[in-house]
């Protein structure tokens, strides 16, 4: 995010009936805005915080750029509808808070607890997922150095995503304060990046023709149908589309978030996606040989693309430790996101520990035991990879799942309530009349990325190269049921419970 992240700390309970919630209570400790303070107010919440290349494979270069375009549609629009829920409800709970807000009475308290637990699930799962991009391109240039290195041995790689996730984790616990900087300047590394990769690749590299680039479509998963493989190719582009709530979560730390968040969070999505569709057609016009690209050594498509067209190792290091720093800055992110949804959650008391989970230190002024939980978890999945890398890409591979069905929930209760012609709750940042077919659309994207997430990447796969999500998401979800049931209906705290009616 590019707000400025300060948290400051009060003594009083989170849920303590005697805070005093009047507007003019916090803003100015906090740095906030009437606007802030009434929203949280009104939520029953105090201002605690202050303010790739699968495509080619299943698909081939028309296939993922067709795909992409029709991906990028359809995130703007889930965007749109998460953004104008989080301009009604600014709160660090994102899709479960939505959900127990506008769900029907009947089922409220329960589908927002499986939201919390699922939302939660996506968000862990894609930390590591986050620390292995970046490990995998610090050992895509050195084989690119030595393709005999001995970089890529089980251990090795798992070593290296604890070691990214350590310092993920280091900079949210004593750089968090610096964390709206850095990615600001990161911000100006990325579009300088962007057009010096656009620049070298249009000056240096072979070309294809255009007929060739836009209306090649090849099944190398080997589906037997074409439209198939392409949109089981849908979950290379979707990855890079996937976590927009990630603003929602550090809404609490943001200044006016009701009337900023949304915008911001759309029109980031709209030049991430013309920057990236602009980048993925220059890689087909540029790309060569597909075959040779996806077999190189490296591991790394875009790595060997760049070597192709500059023919310097050193050239090709310079560029790719851009992708590397800019990795590592997302890595930093997600971590940021993940522990405040854990603290979120853990405020509602819908996480066991949750006392210990949601308490901000006095004079950290950051949820320090929410981010040290997910460290903790993090580098638990991540072991996972020393005996297996199937057991470890079977959980990352949860976090589109979990993420897409918490989206598809939310969304959901509030076309439901669209379609009841209920009220909706007031908010600064609105869909209007376009609101309807706007969460249609974004209903129908997700229900075609909820399914296609759980496909393998070519038919009758070995156990190794299954997706095992399906199965471990069933599981998660069921004994988050089950537990609901059990227990955590006693103590769960359905956000709903806590809003005030004005």
């Amino acid at each position: 995010m590019d707000a400025k992240l300060h948290t400051n700390v009060e003594t009083a309970s989170v849920h303590s009936p005697d805070f005093n919630y009047e507007d003019g209570d916090l803003a100015p400790q906090k740095g906030s805005t009437k606007n802030d303070v009434h929203d949280m107010s009104r939520m029953g919440k105090r201002q605690e915080l202050r303010v790739a290349y699968y495509g080619l494979l299943n698909g081939g270069t028309g296939g993922v750029i067709w795909v992409t375009l029709g991906v990028i549609i359809g995130a703007l629009c889930m965007i749109a509808s998460i953004g104008e829920m989080a301009s009604m409800a600014p709160t660090a709970g994102g899709q479960y808070h939505w959900v127990s807000e506008f769900a029907p009475k009947s089922v409220e308290k329960p589908l927002s607890y499986i939201v919390g637990w699922m939302a939660l699930l996506g968000w862990v799962t894609g930390c590591p997922s986050a620390a292995q991009l970046t490990s995998t391109l610090v050992q895509g240039l050195i084989l690119l150095k030595d393709e005999t290195a001995n970089v890529s041995q089980l251990w090795q790689t798992t070593l290296l995503i604890m070691l990214f996730l350590l310092i993920a984790v280091a900079f949210n616990v004593f750089l968090a304060g610096k964390l709206p900087l850095a990615e600001g300047i990161f911000l100006i590394v990325h579009i300088f990046g962007y057009f010096a990769y656009i620049i070298v690749l249009w000056t240096m590299s072979d070309h294809a023709p255009a007929s060739q680039v836009f209306g090649t479509f090849s099944d190398g998963g080997g589906w037997g149908n074409v439209g198939l493989s392409c949109l089981v190719g849908i979950t290379t582009p979707l990855w890079c589309f996937l976590g927009p709530d990630a603003g929602a979560h550090m809404s609490e730390e943001l200044k006016d978030a009701g009337r900023v968040l949304p915008s911001a969070m759309v029109w980031a999505t709209f030049f991430n996606g013309l920057f990236g569709l602009t980048m993925i057609i220059t890689l087909c016009f540029c790309i060569g040989d597909i075959d040779s690209v996806l077999d190189s050594p490296t591991g790394i498509p875009i790595i060997q693309v760049l070597y192709n067209s500059t023919g310097s190792f050193n050239g090709t290091v310079v560029m790719t430790v851009v992708l590397i720093v800019l990795s590592m800055v997302g890595t930093i992110t997600v971590i940021a996101a993940t522990s405040r949804q854990m603290w979120a959650f853990a405020r509602d008391k819908g996480l066991p520990f949750s006392s210990y989970i949601e308490y901000v230190r006095p004079g950290w002024d950051i949820p320090l035991n929410a981010i040290v939980v997910t460290l903790i978890l993090s580098l638990i999945i991540t072991a996972l990879n020393f005996g297996s890398d199937v057991a470890l890409g079977a959980i990352i591979s949860l976090s589109n799942a979990a993420l897409i069905f918490s989206y598809m929930a939310s969304i959901g209760c509030i076309r439901l309530k669209r379609w009841r012609n209920e009220p909706l709750l007031p908010r600064h940042w609105s869909l209007g009349r376009y609101g309807a077919p706007i969460n249609d659309a974004a209903m129908a994207f997700l229900t075609i990325s909820f399914v296609m997430s759980f496909f393998p990447i070519t038919p009758l796969p070995s156990p190794t190269d299954m997706n095992w999500a399906i199965p471990i998401f069933a599981a998660v979800f069921i004994a988050a049921v089950v537990h609901y049931y059990i227990s955590a209906h006693k103590h769960y705290v359905a956000p709903v419970a806590l809003v005030k009616n004005d």
